[in-house]
């Protein structure tokens, strides 16, 4: 049976780092894993390195917390289960119950630790690093494509609802698709499966999507695949303006290549998008406009975006 660490051997443990000892060493001489130094050090370290007094006081408040978590009313963590069944992070969870997400964190390895599955629900991914430096697109130019540098740079802020980010999202065997567009100041997201990635089809998929919302419709940035070829016909039946991204440079549609990593908990890469239903595509739709962002205010991109219906700017 696991047993916490103690005061005195925190005390030890700093000790022993102060005479450059080894963490498998460490663990010997305290008969301890050397997993479990591992975590006491990456839990306890401050900003001057692992200091016992300081690792003992977090060590209290870790249990405080926990503590905490146990009072909490059944029926939030009903609630807290609930949402994390919808693929709510355990920070979007606090932002709508009474439970900090330190708690839905023990509550989710508790479960886990009894077999349960709610950590499957859990968002995990390796971190990825951003590209800030573009390169040369090898597929030949777009005709009469505008670049991203001549968007007006206001657009970049995210203060005025109606600036649109698209892209395609293939599934197993590289032939259907779904078109992702991603309001960028709300996060609001339209979805729309295509057979294949035919600049027409996507076009056309683009314009019906976006025809419903009007006004709430400026201008639309995508990268530069074949697929948005048909951008002149997009813009003029939108009567928007559409740019390209620089090539290589996904950061600067950073709202489509999020969502798209959201989207993903849904329609795994491995998966044909073939099987991939009408109805399901609009529940996932739903749920991820309905669900709250901590960028946001935890509100939601669905009452962020609708929230400006009464008070849409100029198109600029």
């Amino acid at each position: 049976m696991y047993k916490h660490l103690s005061r005195e051997e925190r005390y030890q443990i700093h000790s022993l780092l102060k005479a450059k000892q080894t963490l498998s060493e460490i663990a010997r001489l305290l008969g301890r894993s050397r997993s479990t130094i591992s975590r006491e050090l990456g839990r306890g370290r401050g900003q001057r390195g692992y200091r016992a007094e300081q690792a003992c006081a977090k060590a209290s408040e870790r249990a405080q917390r926990s503590r905490n978590a146990r009072r909490v009313d059944p029926k939030l963590w009903a609630d807290v289960d609930f949402y994390l069944g919808i693929q709510w992070s355990p920070e979007q969870i606090a932002g709508k119950v009474a439970v900090s997400h330190e708690s839905v964190y023990l509550h989710v390895y508790a479960n886990k630790a009894a077999g349960g599955d709610l950590h499957t629900h859990l968002r995990s991914q390796k971190p990825r690093r951003k590209r800030h430096l573009c390169g040369h697109d090898r597929r030949g130019q777009i005709p009469n494509r505008r670049p991203i540098s001549e968007r007006p740079s206001h657009i970049e802020d995210r203060k005025q609802v109606g600036h649109w980010e698209g892209d395609t999202v293939i599934g197993a065997a590289h032939k259907q698709a779904i078109v992702t567009l991603v309001e960028r100041k709300s996060g609001f997201a339209v979805l729309a499966k295509v057979n294949n990635k035919s600049a027409d089809l996507v076009g056309r998929a683009i314009e019906a999507k976006l025809k419903t919302l009007n006004s709430r419709v400026k201008t639309l940035t995508v990268d530069n695949g074949k697929e948005f070829a048909d951008h002149q016909a997009i813009d003029q039946a939108l009567g928007i303006q559409t740019y390209f991204a620089d090539p290589y440079c996904s950061w600067q549609r950073g709202s489509n290549e999020n969502f798209n990593g959201l989207l993903r908990q849904y329609i795994p890469k491995k998966r044909r998008m073939e099987t991939v239903t009408d109805e399901e595509l609009t529940m996932i739709e739903n749920r991820l406009n309905h669900r709250p962002r901590k960028r946001l205010g935890f509100k939601t991109p669905h009452e962020v975006f609708h929230a400006s219906l009464n008070r849409v700017a100029p198109r600029t």
